[in-house]
């Protein structure tokens, strides 16, 4: 049986010792699954064997195969961490726990976001201590990145990354009650590509019953490839690496070189004649679907699961302001942004001209990439999981994240990630404050942070944020800055611009 003594608990796999922080424990570096060597990097996650004694938990482990990461002049290295970490067992999670509890308490397992290829569960952004000290559990994990977590092998299951997030999810229904949580109660969450990957679980059949409740934060429903695009990129990967498409190629290639590979990817024009691309250029790996996660759920997939999903006012700003684009941004800049997004670009410049009348073109270029690669696929989500949450028993709720970071000169606003730090209630870290890091060099609202976080624990404690349900009528929508206001579909032309 799974039991806690002391900082001590015993795992199905074997007994770990954590760490006391006050009035927390962690554990850090737990397998939930074997190590993904060789061959086995393109294959499924499989169990991790058993150990022997108690295995320390008390300092961080490897991560995922990965390259460094920047996005200009904005210092994100609490976001993405500090790069590769080698090591080959890390398929791992970290737990977060109060020390004194009886059980019972709710759980809250979060996946990182960094494009799908970097990222990792050592990032100053996911300290998990407020939670703990909320009496919930918070569960973080690694999973593959890059060619080894996304790439469309031949021979290979696709989504191995989405597959890593179910196998932790089967570890936690397995063994969270021993750290105090209560498996019935799980509320899966997740950022940027992270947030995707959410809502990949939230359509897959493998995943139910794993998880009671999910967030989505500046993710997308209709942010996977098709197959067809995922083979293009494939064949570059293949081409680059001077291997054949097949997954026994690609096993003989070390992780350096594949991750080497995956960088010079970038760019490759994936629009088809059916299909724009989702990322738009961003990055050449994600879920690779024939069904778009919101098609699933408007079908009924999810059902029973309550869902709180969001974006950030500003989400394309991350993208172009730390690189220097927004303030030299064309119209044709915001053409072409329209072009890469949408199958009537003129109509969708025409909308957001008309909802913007004082906007510059990196306003409009800002905000036509911010919902193609969030915004339109977020909305789909919240109306598909709205128009069958009643008759399932559950509820959908939605928030735009609108207060402004002065980083840059003020001009990175309420962009991309900007809401994290108030999730985690980490905004006075201080590798956060700046006048180039994310969260600016002015001391937020001090109840900001403390808000939110009460917002997101609220939810995955009872499944109400503590706004009114979203619908497909009224479409209630809490817009989060200094001050809280709930609107009423707010950006509605916009909205409606992306169902043409």
């Amino acid at each position: 049986m799974n039991r806690r003594t002391d900082s001590v608990v015993t795992t199905a796999q074997g007994a770990v010792r954590g760490l006391r922080q006050g009035d927390t424990t962690v554990f850090l570096d737990i397998p939930y699954a074997a190590p993904p060597r060789g061959a086995g990097r393109f294959a499924p996650p499989r169990p991790h064997e058993s150990w022997d004694g108690v295995r320390d938990a008390t300092a961080p482990g490897p991560n995922a195969p990965q390259s460094a990461r920047e996005l200009g002049s904005v210092d994100m290295s609490p976001y993405f961490g500090a790069g590769w970490s080698r090591g080959e067992d890390y398929l791992t999670v970290n737990v977060w726990t109060p020390e004194a509890t009886g059980g019972g308490l709710p759980v809250m397992v979060f996946v990182h976001g960094g494009g799908f290829v970097a990222g990792s569960t050592r990032s100053a952004l996911y300290d998990g201590s407020a939670f703990a000290r909320d009496g919930v559990v918070l569960v973080t994990l690694n999973y593959r990145l890059g060619m080894a977590g996304f790439l469309d092998i031949p021979g290979a299951p696709a989504n191995r990354g989405l597959l890593d997030v179910v196998a932790a999810l089967r570890w936690v229904r397995e063994n969270i009650a021993a750290f105090g949580g209560d498996p019935r109660n799980v509320t899966l969450f997740g950022q940027s590509a992270g947030a995707t990957i959410v809502g990949g679980v939230l359509a897959a059949p493998a995943a139910v019953g794993l998880f009671r409740r999910a967030i989505v934060q500046s993710g997308s429903g209709l942010g996977a490839f098709t197959t067809e695009q995922a083979a293009r990129v494939t064949s570059a990967a293949a081409g680059a690496l001077g291997i054949e498409p097949h997954v026994d190629a690609f096993a003989e290639v070390s992780d350096e070189r594949l991750v080497e590979a995956a960088s010079a990817l970038a760019g490759i024009d994936l629009r088809t004649a059916a299909h724009r691309d989702p990322l738009i250029g961003l990055s050449p790996f994600g879920l690779v679907l024939d069904t778009q996660p919101a098609e699933a759920v408007a079908a009924g997939l999810s059902s029973g699961v309550d869902l709180l999903v969001g974006t950030n006012t500003e989400e394309g700003n991350l993208y172009l302001v730390p690189v220097g684009a927004y303030a030299t941004s064309t119209a044709g800049d915001v053409d072409d942004a329209a072009a890469r997004a949408h199958r009537d670009p003129a109509q969708l410049v025409e909308t957001y001209r008309g909802t913007r009348p004082g906007a510059g073109f990196g306003e409009l270029r800002s905000a036509i990439m911010g919902d193609a690669l969030f915004g339109a696929g977020s909305w789909a989500l919240a109306d598909a999981h709205a128009a069958h949450a009643t008759h399932a028993g559950s509820a959908t709720f939605r928030y735009e994240f609108a207060w402004r970071s002065r980083a840059l000169d003020g001009q990175l606003g309420a962009t991309h990630a900007m809401e994290l730090p108030f999730v985690f209630d980490l905004a006075e870290l201080s590798q956060l404050r700046g006048a180039r890091a994310l969260l600016g060099p002015d001391r937020p609202p001090t109840d900001l942070a403390a808000r939110v976080h009460a917002a997101w624990v609220r939810f995955a404690r009872t499944g109400d944020p503590g706004w009114d349900r979203y619908d497909t009528e009224r479409r209630a929508t809490m817009r989060i800055a200094a001050e809280w206001t709930q609107v009423d579909d707010p950006r509605s032309q916009e909205r409606q611009a992306w169902r043409l």
